[in-house]
């Protein structure tokens, strides 16, 4: 696999589309990152390829536990107060390094993981269906759960890291369900 990965985006569309072999996964509110575990490290990449481990290393180290040879496709989101809050996410980014750390102490951060994009076992596996991608993504996280279940937050589906419907935006309260 070439890296860093150009990650498949979501497009805007007027009306759902209808019938029979149409998945849809929830939007959280987070920064889309690659996660990459090789032999030695884990490497987090953003969407615009650059590296970005040094800002996320509360989700690099956990990553450990994961196979050399995995490489997801997810977003880092960070909880506060049973919530997504997508202005920690900016100020950690867009932070310098000595910050992020600091802001890492106040919030660790979560990784939801939404698909495989390279398995220990199959090597990379992009091309292949989204129902195959599912299974092989419950195996490569199996035994690995989250750190602790925000609270008031749903798990749902085949990944231990994904499910809720918690949003919070900076300068609003935000809203739980």
């Amino acid at each position: 696999m070439d890296y860093p990965i150009k990650v498949a985006l979501v497009r805007t569309v007027p009306v759902l589309p209808a019938g029979s072999g149409w998945w849809f996964e929830p939007k959280f509110d987070g920064h889309r990152t690659v996660l990459r575990r090789t032999e030695d490290a884990v490497i987090l990449y953003a969407r615009s390829g650059r590296i970005v481990t040094s800002h996320w290393m509360d989700l690099a180290v956990p990553a450990m536990q994961l196979r050399p040879g995995t490489t997801l496709d997810g977003e880092a989101v960070i909880w506060r107060e049973g919530c997504l809050d997508f202005g920690a996410v900016q100020a950690r980014a867009a932070s310098s390094l000595k910050r992020a750390h600091s802001l890492a102490e106040q919030d660790l951060a979560s990784y939801v993981a939404f698909d495989v994009l390279e398995h220990p076992d199959h090597g990379p596996v992009a091309a292949r269906p989204y129902t195959e991608r599912c299974a092989l993504l419950a195996d490569v996280l199996e035994g690995i759960g989250p750190r602790s279940r925000p609270p008031r937050a749903r798990t749902a589906g085949h990944s231990p890291w994904s499910g809720t419907t918690c949003s919070r935006r900076r300068g609003s309260k935000g809203s739980c369900s």
